[in-house]
């Protein structure tokens, strides 16, 4: 599977390395060449400096031969237009983008862009933690 990321920080080069170890092909983007050092010298996937919004930038990145796309960028609307650009527009069929804001996450989701929101997750996880705390007396 080809996978094109956006946004080449923690998650993004955590995720970047977990999809190379399982044997894919994977390329980042970043406005920062920086960023890409989170993955060290040896990684073998792609890089391409730029804003993932660009048309070009996303083709640089192999975008139309992409099976996946994730923005994991620090922006929900980068990530949610970038996610639409790969899926209406290159016919990228997995596109998921990272969404801190709940109710914007639950809006584009009921209109078909798949997000994952780590805010709501977190929240559910925190609830559920307290709520198998053992009440001590």
């Amino acid at each position: 599977m080809y996978v094109v990321i956006a946004g080449c920080g923690r998650v993004g080069s955590g995720l970047a390395r977990d999809l190379v170890a399982e044997g894919h092909e994977v390329a980042l983007i970043d406005e920062n060449s920086d960023a890409f050092e989170l993955l060290g010298e040896d990684f073998p996937g792609q890089f391409v400096i730029g804003a993932a919004i660009d048309w070009d930038v996303l083709r640089e990145a192999g975008i139309e031969r992409a099976d996946a796309f994730v923005a994991c960028t620090d922006g929900d609307n980068t990530n949610l237009v970038c996610a639409q650009i790969a899926e209406k527009q290159f016919g990228v069929k997995c596109a998921v983008a990272r969404v801190f804001d709940p109710l914007r996450a639950e809006l584009f989701d009921e209109v078909g862009i798949r997000t994952v929101c780590p805010t709501a997750d977190a929240k559910a996880l925190l609830h559920e933690a307290v709520n198998s705390c053992e009440v001590r007396g």
